[in-house]
C-alpha cells in the first residue's frame, strides 16, 4: 500500500495550481437534460487530481480527499498532495477507497479530522476514523466505528458535522437491499454519533447509532434552516432528494420514486426515468446544489418553488460541492473508471453563485 502512496505522492500535481482565470474546456459527453444550461464561466483552482471525493475547508485552506488514499491541500495558490497512513489497505472495489472527510471543529488547534474509508481484511468493510495531521502527513489515530459491511458497490461514505455538533454518516446497502430495513444492520442508513464515537442519548432508537433508515446509497447531506436534506442513488433511475426526519423509514427496497406505503417517507424530488446519480451537496439560501455523477452536472433544487434544473454542465461527472461566500466549488470525477477523462482531469473548480442561471 505504501508503494501506492509513494507513487501518487511523487506524481504531486505536476501541473501545480491553475490560474483562477483558466477556463475548463467544454466536454462532449454531457448527458442531455430537460433544459438548456447557460454555462457560467468556470475557473480552475487545481487539476490532475486522483478521483477526488470530499471537499473540506479550514480558514482559507482547502483539503480534498482522494479515493486513491491521499489528501490534497490547497493554500495560497499552492497545491500539495499529502500522504495518508492508514492501518488497513484500501479496498480496490469500484467506488471504494478514501471517501468522506470532515475537519474537526477545533482543527486549527488539534489538526484532527474524521474520515471514512473502505478496506480489505479477510473481507471488505468500511470504517469511520480520526485522522491526525502532522506536517505533510496524515495518520489514522483512532477508530470510531468499524466493520460496516461493504461490497462491490453502495458504500455510502459521506461525513458531515451537523448544527447539533454530532457526526452524521451515510452508509449504503452494500448490494443487500433488505439490510436497509434491518435496524440491527449498519447498512442503508444515516448514522449519528458524538464526536468521540459514542451514541447520543437523544438518538431515535435507544442504544443505536441509526438516525434514519431505508436508504439505498446516500451520498449527500446538508442542513437548511436546521432541517436535514439527503441525496441518494436510486435503482434504475429514481434518484432522490429527501427531507430527513429522525427515526424515519425512507422505504428502500420496499418503495422507491413516488410510491407510498404506510410508515414510509417519499422524496421531495426524484429523477423519474432519468439517472442523476446525486452525490455531495451544499446550500445557499433556499436552494440546494447537488453534484450529479451520471447526470454530468451541478443541479439546483429550489425548495420554495419546488423546481430543479442543471446549472453547470459539460465538465463530466461531478462528485462534491462546497459553497463558501460568493463561490460554489466543485470537483469532477472523470478518472473514477466510469467517466471519459480529458487532459488535466480531475479538476477542482469554482464559479460565482451570482452567475448561475
Amino acid at each position: 500500500m505504501y508503494k501506492l502512496f509513494n507513487f501518487f505522492f511523487v506524481m504531486l500535481l505536476l501541473s501545480g495550481c491553475a490560474s483562477f482565470n483558466e477556463k475548463t474546456p467544454k466536454r462532449n459527453d454531457t448527458q442531455a437534460d430537460e433544459v438548456t444550461v447557460i454555462q457560467p464561466e468556470v475557473e480552475v483552482v487545481a487539476k490532475k487530481l486522483s478521483i477526488p471525493w470530499s471537499i473540506a475547508k479550514a480558514g482559507q485552506t482547502f483539503y480534498i480527499s482522494e479515493r486513491t488514499g491521499s489528501i490534497v491541500k490547497i493554500e495560497n495558490g499552492q497545491v500539495e498532495r499529502q500522504r495518508v497512513r492508514l492501518r488497513k489497505p484500501l479496498a480496490r472495489a469500484a467506488e471504494a477507497g478514501l471517501l468522506g472527510l470532515v475537519l474537526d471543529p477545533q482543527f486549527s488547534e488539534n489538526h484532527k479530522a474524521f474520515a471514512y474509508y473502505t478496506y480489505e481484511d479477510h473481507g471488505q468493510y468500511n470504517r469511520v476514523i480520526v485522522l491526525s495531521q502532522n506536517g505533510k502527513q496524515w495518520t489514522e489515530e483512532r477508530i470510531l466505528l468499524d466493520k460496516i459491511p461493504s461490497a462491490a458497490y453502495h458504500h455510502g461514505g459521506r461525513l458531515k458535522i451537523g448544527p447539533d455538533g454530532k457526526l452524521y454518516i451515510t452508509t449504503g446497502d452494500a448490494t443487500i437491499p433488505e439490510s436497509a430495513q434491518n435496524l440491527q444492520s449498519l447498512n442503508g442508513k444515516i448514522l449519528r454519533m458524538n464526536l468521540d464515537g459514542t451514541i447520543p442519548s437523544d438518538n431515535p432508537f435507544p442504544g443505536s447509532l441509526v438516525y434514519s433508515y431505508g436508504h439505498r446509497n446516500p451520498q449527500g447531506l446538508v442542513w437548511v434552516q436546521g432541517q436535514l436534506y439527503e441525496s441518494e442513488h436510486g435503482s434504475t433511475a429514481h434518484d432522490e432528494i429527501n427531507l430527513i426526519q429522525r427515526g424515519a423509514n425512507y422505504g428502500w427496497p420496499l418503495i422507491f420514486g413516488w410510491q407510498k406505503r404506510a410508515g414510509m417517507r417519499t422524496p421531495i424530488f426524484q429523477s423519474g426515468d432519468e439517472t442523476w446519480a446525486p452525490s455531495g451537496m451544499d446550500t445557499a439560501g433556499s436552494k440546494l446544489y447537488v453534484a450529479a455523477l451520471r447526470g454530468n452536472s451541478v443541479r439546483e433544487y429550489d425548495l420554495q418553488r419546488n423546481t430543479t434544473k442543471p446549472v453547470i454542465s459539460g465538465l463530466g461527472r461531478i462528485r462534491d460541492i462546497y459553497i463558501d461566500g460568493e463561490y460554489l466549488y466543485f470537483v469532477s470525477n472523470n478518472t473514477d473508471g466510469r467517466g471519459n477523462p480529458v487532459q488535466n482531469d480531475d479538476q477542482f473548480c469554482r464559479v460565482r453563485l451570482g452567475n448561475l442561471k
